[in-house]
C-alpha cells in the first residue's frame, strides 16, 4: 500500500491544484489543459457588496469569470433583469461581465443606485456574484445656524457640538483654528468620538473665537467648515469687579472664587449604557468626565481581564480600544473617572453578535461518471444563519430534479453522477447581520491520464535533504501513480519514500546512491502514461573556518576567515553583511577569496559580520562580532563645589569609555602661581566614581583635570576646571633627607632636601639651622638661611657626634617643631694596624686568616671593614722568582676573619691586614709568612707522537706547568681503535718523573692507536692529555695497492665503472661472474663481513685488522676476514688489495709508495670522522665502494 501525505506549501510545486475534497479529483491548472477540459463558470473577481461611487466619475461594477466553453453575462438590477442594451450608458467590457455605466456623458448617479447581481453561464452551469449595492457618496454642506458666543466660568465643563451633515460615507471630524492649526488636545480638552470637543474644566487660556469644526469626506476628497465658535472665559475676580461697579453698597455681592469639584461624566450619560459591536470588528467604547482637578480616566472588565495584545487606549485612556472582538469580549466593562475629590463610574454592557462566516465553505468537485461526491457548506454567525442552496442560480427547490442528487439540510450528496450533473451550486448563509454567497461546480468528466510535468527535468537537492520529484497528473476515473528507479527498476515501496497525493514522490534523506533516473506512471481505466525525471544529489556547501569574535584598537587591522567546503559542481557565491546589511562602500574594507579584511578600523566598524555562502541549491551562514575598542573619550562638564581653605570637591562626566570600561580616573593639578604649565599628579580614584574630595595646600592657584584609564591606555586630559587660589599659611612640614657629615676632620657639613615651592604654603621661605656636640652639656647653635640647601659649621673635633635639627619657616611663621638627626664631624685616617694575625691553612688552595679589632677610638671615623693584602712569594717546586701581584679582599664591617680562595698549592705567601674607615685605610699589620701544601699537578704541556714505524711509535712530552708539587712519576695509558671506533684492551705503564719521551714497540702495523697521559705528585694523579697515532703499513701491501691505483688509472677501467653506475643489473651479473672466476672465497662470504668494504672489524684480542695477519700467525681468521683459505695474497686478487688491507681514507702514499700519513693528537673525541670527510676518494675506492 503507497503511502500517502499532503505535501506542505513550503514544498510545493510549481504547479499549483485545486483543493481536493472527499475522492474528487484535482485539477491542475495547467493552461494547456484548463483550454482542453470542460468546465463549469467560476467567478473570480467581483466588486464589494457595498459599493459606494463617486458620483462624479463612471461606475465600474466587476464581474470576471472563467470556465470551458467561456462564460456569457447577464445582470439584475433589484431582483430583475437588467437588460443593458437599452441604455446607452451601460455598457460590458468584451470577454468580461464588468459593467461601465459613463457618468461622465450626462448620467446622473443616483440614477443607478441599486441592487446588481452578475450571472456568468456556459453548457456546464451558472455562477453567480453577491448581492452588489451600488451608493454614490455624499458630502452635504453645513445647515445655516446662528451660534451664540459661549459664555464659561472658570473650572466649569463645556462641550462644544460638531454635528456635521450625514455623509456617505461617515466623515472623518477634527478641529482647527482660523490659522488651519490643529487646536491642542490633552487631558482637559478632547475630541469624542461623535466629534463633539469636549473640556473637562475651562481654563482663561480657552478664551478664543475660533473654534471650528471641519468634516473630511475622504470619498469626494472635499472638507466642510462649520461655522467658528466663540468661547469667552470668566474669572471669579474679574466678575466680582463687575458686580461691585454696579451694586450699591448695601447689596451682597460676592461670588465664590474657582471651587474645585468631584468628577461628572460627560459622555456617555447615566450609569449605565449597552453597545452591540459585530465579530472582527474594532470595539471602541468612551468616557469623558468633567471635573476639577482634570479627572483620571481607568478601565476594567467586570469578572475577567482586558484582553492582552488586543487592547488599547486612546484620546488620554478615555477611548479603550479592543481590535477583532469575538463573543467572548461580551460582557460588562466600566470606567471610573477619579480626581482628589472623588470618583464616578459608568458601565457599558458589550454584547458581541456576528455576520455569518465560514466553517466550511464548498468546493468545487471533479468527479468521474458513476463516482460518488459531496459538497458541505457550513457556517457559524450569532444569531445562527440560515442555510439555502441554488443550482445554476435559482433555488434549488424549483430547479430541474436531478437524481443523483440529495439535499440534506447543508450538504448536498451526489451519487454515481453521469455528465449531465454536471452544475454550479450556489450556498446562500445569511442572519440579520448579513449574508454569505459561495459558488461550488460539479463537473463529471472521462479523461484518459495525463502527466503534466515536463519529460527529463532535472532535480538537485543537498545531501541529507528532501527531495521532491513532480508527477503533476490529470485524469478522469483518477489515475493511480507508482513509481520506478532506473531503467528496470521496481517499484517504489517502504518507509524511505512518502507518495504524496498529488504525484509528488519525496525521498525525506536523499543520498549520494538516491541520483539516477526515476519513472513515474500514471493509468486509470482510460488508459496509462510515463514520465522520467532526473535526481542529482549533491555533497552540502560547509564553512569549515568560521570566523571568530574579534577585539581590536581604534585604527587597527582585523581579518575575519571563512574557508568553505562545497561540491565541486556547484559554484559557491560568498558574501560578506554588515548587522545583516551590505557592507559599507569604503575602501578600507577588503574582500578576499577566504576572508574579509578591514583597514583602519574606526568605531562606526564595530557589529556582527556574516559570512553568507550561496549556491543555487543551499545556503550557510556564519556570523562573528567585532568589537572596537580604543582610549576612553576624556571627561568632560568638571566643576568644583564647597570650596574650603584645605579642600574642596571635584566632579565630572566620562567621556565614552569606546568599548572598554573605564577602570579608574587620574586627577592631576597645575599650581598657576608657582609652576604654570606643569601638571602634577594629584589622586586616582575608581572607574565606577565620578566625584571626588580633594586635599588642598595653601598658597596655590590650583586648576584641576582628569584622565580616562581603561586597559588600552589613557584618555586625552579633560580641559582644565576653573581656578581655585588657597590662603596663605605657614609651614606644614620640615625639610627632609636632613644629614651632617664632615668633609675635612676639622667641619661639619649640614644638608637637606629643601621644601618646593608648593611646600612653602606662603611667601618667604627659609630654614632655620640648628647644632650641638651630642652628649655634651652644650646650647644650641642655630642660624637662619635661604635659598640654600646646605650649610657647613667649621673647627669641629675630628669625628665627634652632632645632634642636628632644620626647620622651615615663612612670613605667616614657623613650621612644626623638626625631629633632630644625629650627624659627625669630619672623619680622619685610622691610626692602630689590626693585631694577632693568625694563618690556618685549610688546603693547598685555601687558607683562613683571623685578627683582632682595631679600637673604634683609634679608627678615626665610620668603620667600613678590613682589607687583607695577601701575595705569592715563590713556588717550593721552582725556585725562580717571579713578579708579585698582590691580591685584596675587602671584609665588610667589625669582621675578625676571612677565607682565602684561589691559592697555588706548594707555593709560600705572604699577607697583611689593614682597618678601613670613610677617609680610607689604616697601617698595615707586620706581614705573616705560610705556605700551602702539595696538590695534583696540572696536564703535561703537549704530548708528541713521531716516528710511526710498522710496530713503535715514539712519545715526547713536556712537564706541566703547574706541577704543584714534587712530580713522582708519569702514567701513559693506550689502546687500538678499529675502523668502527670501538676500544681494545688498555695497556698501563708507569715512567719515571725524570723521562721526556718514551719508544713503544710491539704494537700492530697500520693500527690506531689512542693514548692517554698524566703526572702525579704524592698527593695524586693530575688531569691527562690524550692523543692518536697510527703504526704504518707492510711494504708489501703498499705495494699492491700502487698496482691497482695504476689499473684504475686505465681509460677501459673507467669505461667500465661508468657502464657499471649506468647498468647496474649488467653490473651485477658481471661482478657474479669475476666472483666465481677467482675461485678463492664465495661471494656470500664477503657480502656478509662487509656491508661497507671500507669498515673492517677488529681481532678481539691484540686490536689488528683479520687480513692483517702474517703468514707465520695461525690464529683463525675474524669473521669479516678477505684473505683466501691458504693465506696468502696473490697479485690476481688485487682488485680489492687496497679497500680491504689499507687505512682506507685514512692513509696516504707518495709517488714512491711511502706513507706520508700525519696524525695529530685530539681530546676524547670520535677519532676518525673527522680524517676521513677530508680525504680525497681514489678511484679504486670508489670501485670497491660498488662490489
Amino acid at each position: 500500500m503507497l503511502k500517502k501525505k499532503n505535501i506542505s506549501a513550503s514544498k510545493a510545486s510549481l504547479v499549483l491544484f485545486l483543493c481536493q475534497i472527499i475522492s474528487a479529483l484535482d485539477v491542475p491548472l495547467d493552461s494547456k489543459l484548463l483550454e482542453e477540459l470542460l468546465q463549469p463558470p467560476t467567478i473570480t473577481q467581483q466588486s464589494p457588496k457595498d459599493y459606494i461611487v463617486d458620483p462624479r466619475e463612471n461606475i465600474v461594477i466587476q464581474c470576471e469569470a472563467k470556465g470551458k466553453p467561456p462564460p456569457s453575462f447577464s445582470w439584475t438590477r433589484n431582483g430583475t433583469h437588467f437588460d443593458i442594451d437599452k441604455d446607452a450608458l451601460v455598457t460590458m467590457k468584451p470577454n468580461s461581465g464588468t459593467l461601465v455605466i459613463n457618468i461622465m456623458n450626462g448620467g446622473k448617479a443616483e440614477a443607478y443606485e441599486g441592487v446588481y447581481q452578475c450571472t456568468a453561464r456556459n453548457e456546464r452551469g451558472a455562477a453567480i456574484s453577491n448581492n452588489i449595492v451600488i451608493r454614490p457618496s455624499r458630502s452635504p454642506l453645513w445647515t445655516k445656524e446662528k451660534l451664540e458666543p459661549n459664555h464659561v466660568r472658570e473650572g466649569d465643563s463645556l462641550v462644544l457640538h460638531c454635528r456635521p451633515p450625514v455623509g456617505l460615507p461617515p466623515p472623518i471630524i477634527f478641529w482647527m483654528d482660523n490659522a488651519f492649526q490643529k487646536l491642542p488636545q490633552s487631558e482637559r480638552v478632547s475630541q469624542g468620538l461623535n466629534g463633539d470637543l469636549y473640556f473637562s474644566n475651562v481654563q482663561p487660556e480657552d478664551s478664543r473665537e475660533d473654534y471650528i469644526c471641519y468634516a473630511r469626506f475622504n470619498h469626494t476628497q472635499t472638507i466642510q467648515q462649520k461655522q467658528p465658535i466663540s468661547v469667552k472665559v470668566f474669572s471669579m475676580d474679574s466678575l466680582n469687579d463687575t458686580i461691585a461697579a454696579n451694586l450699591s453698597d448695601t447689596d451682597i455681592y460676592g461670588a465664590k472664587s474657582v471651587t474645585e469639584r468631584q468628577p461628572v461624566l460627560l459622555t456617555p450619560t447615566g450609569s449605565t449604557s449597552t453597545k452591540v459591536e459585530l465579530r472582527g470588528n474594532v470595539l471602541l467604547l468612551e468616557c469623558i468626565a468633567a471635573g476639577l482637578p482634570t479627572p483620571v480616566i481607568r478601565w476594567i472588565k467586570e469578572g475577567g481581564e482586558l484582553p492582552a495584545n488586543r487592547t488599547f487606549f486612546e484620546n488620554f485612556k478615555k477611548t479603550l480600544k479592543i481590535i477583532d472582538v469575538s463573543e467572548a469580549d461580551s460582557g460588562n466593562y466600566k470606567c471610573i473617572a477619579r480626581n482628589t475629590l472623588g470618583s464616578v463610574h459608568h458601565v457599558i454592557s458589550v454584547t458581541v453578535k456576528a455576520a455569518p462566516y465560514w466553517i466550511t465553505a464548498p468546493r468545487n468537485l471533479v468527479l468521474s461518471p458513476g463516482e460518488d461526491g459531496t459538497l458541505i457548506c457550513r457556517a457559524n454567525g450569532n444569531p445562527k444563519p440560515n442555510i439555502s442552496w441554488l443550482a445554476n442560480g435559482v433555488p434549488i427547490a424549483i430547479a430541474p430534479e436531478d437524481p443523483s442528487r440529495k439535499v440534506d439540510g447543508d450538504t448536498i450528496i451526489f451519487s454515481h453522477v453521469q455528465e449531465r450533473s454536471s452544475a454550479v451550486y450556489q450556498c446562500n448563509a445569511s442572519n440579520e447581520y448579513g449574508y454569505l454567497l459561495a459558488n461550488a461546480f460539479v463537473n463529471v468528466l472521462a479523461e484518459p491520464p495525463r502527466i503534466l510535468t515536463p519529460a527529463d527535468k532535472l532535480y538537485q537537492v543537498i545531501a541529507d535533504s528532501p527531495a521532491l520529484l513532480d508527477c503533476a497528473y490529470f485524469g478522469s476515473p483518477k489515475p493511480e501513480i507508482e513509481w520506478f528507479k532506473g531503467v528496470k527498476g521496481s517499484i517504489l515501496r517502504g518507509s524511505e519514500y512518502i507518495f504524496h497525493y498529488n504525484g509528488t514522490l519525496e525521498i525525506p534523506v536523499a543520498q549520494k546512491d538516491s541520483s539516477g533516473t526515476y519513472t513515474c506512471v500514471a493509468r486509470n481505466e482510460l488508459g496509462k502514461i510515463q514520465n522520467e525525471v532526473q535526481l542529482e544529489v549533491k555533497d552540502p556547501t560547509m564553512i569549515i573556518k568560521q570566523p571568530e569574535y574579534k577585539v581590536i584598537q581604534r585604527y587597527g587591522q582585523v581579518s575575519f576567515e571563512c574557508i568553505i567546503k562545497h561540491d565541486s559542481t556547484l559554484l559557491p557565491t560568498v558574501i560578506w553583511l554588515k548587522d545583516n546589511d551590505v557592507l559599507p562602500d569604503d575602501e578600507r574594507f577588503l574582500v578576499g577569496k577566504d576572508n574579509l579584511t578591514i583597514m583602519n578600523v574606526t568605531d562606526k566598524d564595530d557589529g556582527t559580520y556574516t559570512c553568507v555562502v550561496n549556491t543555487t541549491l543551499d545556503s550557510v551562514s556564519a556570523s562573528a562580532v567585532l568589537t572596537v575598542v580604543a582610549r576612553p573619550n576624556p571627561p568632560f562638564d568638571l566643576e568644583l563645589t564647597g570650596q574650603l581653605e584645605r579642600s574642596i570637591e571635584l566632579s565630572w562626566i566620562p567621556g565614552d569609555e569606546n568599548n572598554s570600561p573605564i577602570t579608574n580616573f587620574v586627577i592631576e593639578y597645575e599650581d598657576g602661581l608657582h609652576e604654570p604649565g606643569v601638571w602634577h599628579h594629584q589622586t586616582e580614584v575608581p572607574g565606577t566614581q565620578t566625584t571626588v574630595h580633594l586635599k588642598l595646600s595653601p598658597y596655590v592657584n590650583y586648576s584641576f583635570r582628569v584622565i580616562a584609564v581603561n586597559e588600552i591606555g589613557r584618555s586625552q586630559p579633560s580641559e582644565p576646571s576653573e581656578q581655585y587660589l588657597t590662603k596663605s599659611a605657614s609651614p606644614d612640614e620640615n625639610p627632609s633627607n636632613v644629614q651632617g657629615i664632615g668633609s675635612e676632620p676639622d667641619n661639619l657639613v649640614i644638608t637637606w632636601e629643601s621644601l618646593t615651592d608648593f611646600q612653602s604654603n606662603g611667601p618667604g621661605l627659609q630654614y632655620k639651622v640648628s647644632w650641638r656636640q651630642k652628649d655634651v652639656d652644650d646650647e644650641w647653635t642655630s642660624v637662619i638661611v635661604a635659598n640654600v640647601s646646605k650649610y657647613i659649621v667649621s673647627g669641629t673635633p675630628t669625628f665627634v657626634p652632632y645632634e642636628i635639627k632644620v626647620q622651615a619657616l615663612n612670613d605667616l611663621g614657623y613650621a612644626p617643631e623638626p625631629s633632630e638627626v644625629i650627624g659627625h664631624s669630619g672623619e680622619d685616617l685610622p691610626m692602630v694596624a689590626p693585631g694577632n694575625v693568625q694563618v690556618h691553612v685549610i688546603n693547598s688552595t685555601l687558607a683562613k686568616v683571623h685578627w683582632d679589632p682595631v679600637p673604634l677610638k683609634s679608627v678615626r671615623g665610620h668603620l667600613q671593614g678590613y682589607k687583607v693584602y695577601y701575595w705569592k712569594v715563590q713556588s717550593l717546586s721552582r725556585r725562580s722568582r717571579r713578579h708579585v701581584e698582590k691580591n685584596i679582599l675587602t671584609f665588610r664591617g667589625n669582621k675578625t676573619f676571612g677565607m682565602l680562595p684561589g691559592l697555588e698549592p706548594y707555593s709560600s705567601y705572604k699577607l697583611n691586614v689593614r682597618v678601613v674607615n670613610g677617609k680610607g685605610e689604616g697601617p698595615a699589620s707586620p706581614d705573616k709568612v705560610f705556605k700551602t701544601p702539595e696538590g695534583v699537578p696540572s696536564s703535561p704541556s703537549f704530548l708528541k707522537i713521531t716516528n710511526p714505524t710498522l710496530d713503535s711509535l715514539t712519545l715526547e712530552w713536556g712537564s706541566p706547568i703547574h706541577p704543584n708539587g714534587v712530580l713522582t712519576s708519569y702514567i701513559l695509558k693506550f689502546q687500538p681503535i678499529n675502523n668502527t671506533h670501538e676500544l681494545g684492551p688498555l695497556v698501563e705503564i708507569r715512567i719515571p718523573a725524570n723521562e721526556s719521551s718514551l719508544i713503544l714497540k710491539n704494537l700492530n702495523y697500520s693500527t690506531r692507536y689512542k693514548f692517554y697521559f698524566n703526572a702525579q705528585t704524592s698527593v695524586g694523579s693530575g688531569s691527562q692529555i690524550t692523543e692518536e697515532a697510527v703504526t704504518i703499513m707492510d711494504e708489501g701491501k703498499m705495494a699492491m695497492a700502487s698496482r691497482q691505483v695504476d689499473i684504475a688509472t686505465q681509460g677501459w677501467f673507467i669505461g667500465l665503472m661508468c657502464a657499471v653506475a649506468l647498468l647496474i643489473l649488467i653490473l651485477l651479473i658481471v661482478c657474479f661472474i669475476r666472483r666465481n672466476k677467482g675461485g678463492k672465497y664465495p661471494v656470500k662470504e664477503k657480502e656478509d663481513a662487509h656491508a661497507d668494504p671500507e669498515i673492517q672489524p677488529m681481532k678481539e684480542d691484540d686490536g689488528t685488522f683479520g687480513e692483517y695477519s702474517d703468514a707465520e700467525d695461525h690464529k683463525p681468521l675474524k669473521k669479516g676476514s678477505r684473505t683466501p683459505s691458504d693465506r696468502t695474497v696473490k697479485k690476481e686478487d688485487s682488485d680489492d688489495s687496497l679497500v680491504d688491507y689499507g687505512e682506507g681514507v685514512n692513509g696516504q702514499f707518495n709517488e714512491d709508495g711511502s706513507f706520508i700519513g700525519q696524525y695529530s693528537g685530539k681530546k676524547e673525541k670520535e677519532p676518525a670522522e673527522g680524517n676521513e670527510s677530508s680525504e680525497a676518494p681514489s678511484p679504486v675506492n670508489a670501485m670497491n665502494s660498488f662490489v
